[in-house]
């Protein structure tokens, strides 16, 4: 008898079980459950599945909660066999109810299941083998995946969609509007593009690049900072595939010789998600690239962003002050504003007014008053800094010190009594006070209303149930100076390992930084105009720990590696 017989007079009450998992991991939302609940009275059907159907619940979520539930194993498709076990099953009903055999151990078969509370299709398995089903729960997309590579003629889930097409979808003149625009709202296309995108948010992506060479269109993810290339539809489907995009992002797509910037807001394995899309022209057509801001996801806790106990006071004594200037420096995409973000969100209180103009507004904070820029109207961060001031503030945000004008009204509501907070593109601390300087800022102004600078960068974070602690040769630990940083005891290093969770071996980041407090010293030194390397050292022998020594001491403490350290740092 298959366990699923066992288990069928309980199906509804699994289906319960495995709702009641979601709702206590905060992965469904007691409104969406609501509403599918209400469906399912109209329409029957088993609730966790109609939730998976209608994008509430990520497959993902769905089939770690039932191995929850039924205490069942969740096995990935890359660990499944190369071949099939040797039966006679209809490929249709396989497809149908998105169930696969995928091994066979004496009287028993391994049935990888996506709907693990649906008894039917085990029992059908179960009778049409003669023998005993084991279940297996996997995800819907990748069982479906390994049914064709099984039994089909190996396609993905993106290959079928692209047979789908028709012969005419990769033709015709690409500068007629209307003939691109009936390509981009093709059934396939839609579902290409919506593939794309899924697949983003299931690999954790924080961007999607779309880039049409040649011969070829590029898709590739960038996944804990760094770019990993994807399977991509086919170059004939190019113009129907970045239509299609800037459509979503409402944006003119009969515009193809200037850049284009609008947003998609949609949702996607149960998550309400905020793309960014940019559009710029090269060679061969259109590269897009979309930023994916997950509102959900976004933790505003210093401690989950990597700073330290040692380093947390000294920031927040800084962030505290009433007036001043707080600065958080770094290149694109090093976490700057959500740092930013953090800081504020600490700030927020009944009895502060904060306002903040940003371009993007990247993610609301409640009691927070957020203007976004638009320079297109003549609203950039100086003219809107000029209305702010008279809104009676306590607390600015600028987004970014762009301009010379935009420091100068900064440094003018700093001196009158407000605090600001804003961002700078340099390296490091220490440039970040001759970035001010080369910008036109006056010394003695910047000296009396600096208060901190924070530099910082993001590097991958191990996954630490697999990462492998190793002992480092005596030359590397001179090389990079561990024993200062670890005076006592035997040293160890780790190093990624590639698991079911993750194939690189890092999941998510963490933030190395150092903090430049302005001093009487360095005051005198801004001064002198004195330059950047002297800053830094003088910095450093009152107590600064660099952006490069703080990475080494989250290696040591086997939070990420030292040749990520390397990768994002010029240290060393």
């Amino acid at each position: 008898m298959a366990e699923a017989e066992r288990q069928a007079p309980g199906a509804g009450s699994i289906d319960e079980r495995i709702v009641e998992v979601l709702l206590r991991r905060g992965r469904l939302k007691d409104a969406d459950l609501g509403r599918v609940r209400r469906l399912q009275e109209e329409s029957g059907g088993a609730l966790a599945s109609l939730l998976a159907r209608l994008g509430m619940v990520s497959e993902k979520d769905l089939a770690e909660a039932s191995a929850e539930v039924l205490d069942v194993p969740l096995v990935a498709a890359k660990d499944c066999p190369d071949a099939p076990p040797a039966l006679q099953l209809s490929i249709r009903f396989l497809k149908q109810h998105h169930v696969c055999p995928i091994a066979e151990q004496g009287d028993g078969l391994d049935l990888l299941v996506a709907d693990a509370h649906d008894p039917y299709p085990a029992e059908a398995v179960a009778l049409a083998s003669g023998r005993k089903v084991r279940l297996r729960i996997g995800l819907r997309s990748e069982i479906d995946d390994l049914i064709e590579r099984y039994y089909g003629s190996g396609r993905s889930a993106m290959g079928a969609i692209v047979e789908d097409l028709s012969d005419e979808s990769g033709g015709g003149d690409e500068d007629d509007v209307q003939h691109l625009r009936d390509l981009a709202s093709e059934a396939p296309v839609i579902r290409l593009v919506n593939l794309v995108i899924q697949r983003a948010v299931e690999a954790r992506a924080s961007d999607i690049h779309v880039e049409p060479f040649e011969n070829r269109l590029k898709v590739r993810y960038r996944i804990d900072g760094v770019l990993e290339e994807v399977e991509s539809p086919p170059a004939n489907l190019t113009a129907a595939v970045i239509s299609r995009i800037k459509i979503l992002a409402k944006l003119n797509i009969a515009e193809r010789r200037l850049p284009q910037d609008g947003r998609i807001m949609l949702r996607v394995q149960g998550k309400e998600l905020d793309l960014r899309v940019s559009t710029v022209p090269t060679a061969f057509g259109e590269s897009v690239v979309m930023r994916i801001l997950d509102r959900e996801s976004v933790v505003l806790d210093f401690h989950k962003l990597g700073f330290t106990d040692e380093f947390l006071p000294q920031f927040r004594k800084v962030l505290e002050q009433p007036h001043g200037i707080l600065l958080v420096t770094g290149p694109t995409g090093s976490g700057k504003t959500t740092t930013l973000y953090t800081a504020l969100s600490q700030l927020n209180t009944p009895e502060v007014k904060i306002i903040t103009v940003e371009d993007p507004v990247e993610y609301q904070i409640s009691g927070i008053n957020q203007i976004q820029a638009k320079p297109a109207i003549g609203l950039d961060f100086a003219q809107a800094l000029r209305s702010i001031v008279r809104q009676d503030p306590d607390i600015i945000m600028i987004g970014e010190m762009r301009d010379l004008e935009t420091a100068r009204i900064a440094i003018q509501s700093a001196l009158t009594g407000h605090l600001v907070l804003s961002t700078l593109h340099t390296n490091n601390a220490a440039g970040g006070i001759t970035r001010l300087l080369d910008m036109g800022v006056e010394d003695y102004l910047l000296t009396s209303t600096v208060n901190g600078i924070l530099a910082q960068r993001l590097v991958r974070r191990l996954e630490p149930s697999h990462a492998q602690r190793y002992q480092p040769l005596p030359e590397v630990i001179e090389q990079f100076g561990l024993r200062k940083l670890q005076p006592e005891g035997p040293i160890y290093l780790w190093k990624p390992v590639p698991s079911a969770l993750t194939p690189t071996g890092y999941l998510g980041r963490t933030t190395i930084m150092e903090f430049l407090v302005m001093t009487d010293s360095l005051r005198r030194l801004v001064m002198q105009h004195a330059g950047m390397g002297e800053i830094e050292s003088v910095a450093a022998s009152e107590g600064m720990r660099t952006m490069y020594e703080d990475g080494l001491a989250k290696a040591l403490r086997g939070q990420t590696t030292i040749e990520e350290v390397l990768r994002v740092c010029t240290d060393g």
